[in-house]
């Protein structure tokens, strides 16, 4: 189906470009949330009557989003979640809880407009996309972790997991028998001679 744009789409084009997109794309996403128009002569008369107004509402709107991106940029929010010992979450970190937590600092930002391209699992600190107007980009920070002491340290560039990994390996080296290449499979190891005394 042929489409004219009324916004910059990206990977199709910006506002007043006629591309051909799937059917089901246009109907079911970009028809509904007034982003293209079909293309057709009177769509088209009616596009060209109104461009001036679109793009002047799109260069505002961008505008907006481009001093709301000043304060927004660079926030860092903290998720604490729990997790195996290994750093796998239970569960998973999505957009609704970016968006959440960036509301609850209080930026302006709706679940719709956060990018990511596939949930956190893991205990660590995500760079994650905030799409405040199809032109305008910023980064965000999630620092996720299983307590405000771990998200500190993550702050700081310490991975945790590998601390506490290498900690449990140190004390486990303690406790390790020394290998007896001559024994065979199934006998005891031979008792101290000390033991016996």
């Amino acid at each position: 189906m042929d489409i004219i744009l009324l916004e910059r789409i990206e990977n199709l084009g910006t506002i007043g470009d006629v591309v051909s997109v799937k059917d089901g794309y246009a109907r079911n996403f970009l028809l509904p949330q007034k982003k293209a128009l079909r293309a057709n002569e009177a769509n088209r008369a009616v596009f060209e009557a109104n461009r001036d107004r679109l793009e002047k509402e799109n260069a505002d709107k961008r505008a907006a989003a481009e001093k709301q991106g000043e304060s927004v940029a660079g926030a860092e929010i903290v998720l604490i979640r729990a997790s195996s010992n290994s750093g796998q979450l239970y569960g998973s970190v999505n957009v609704r809880d970016v968006a959440d937590a960036l509301v609850a600092q209080g930026h302006k930002v709706d679940k719709r407009q956060v990018i990511m391209g596939a949930p956190i699992k893991t205990l660590g600190v995500f760079d994650v996309t905030v799409a405040l107007h199809p032109e305008v980009l910023v980064l965000v920070k999630a620092n996720v972790a299983r307590s405000d002491d771990e998200a500190e340290l993550q702050r700081q560039g310490v991975d945790v997991i590998g601390s506490h990994m290498a900690d449990d390996r140190a004390e486990a080296d303690g406790f390790t028998e020394e290998l007896d290449p001559n024994r065979e499979l199934g006998d005891l190891p031979p008792a101290d001679e000390d033991a016996e005394a």
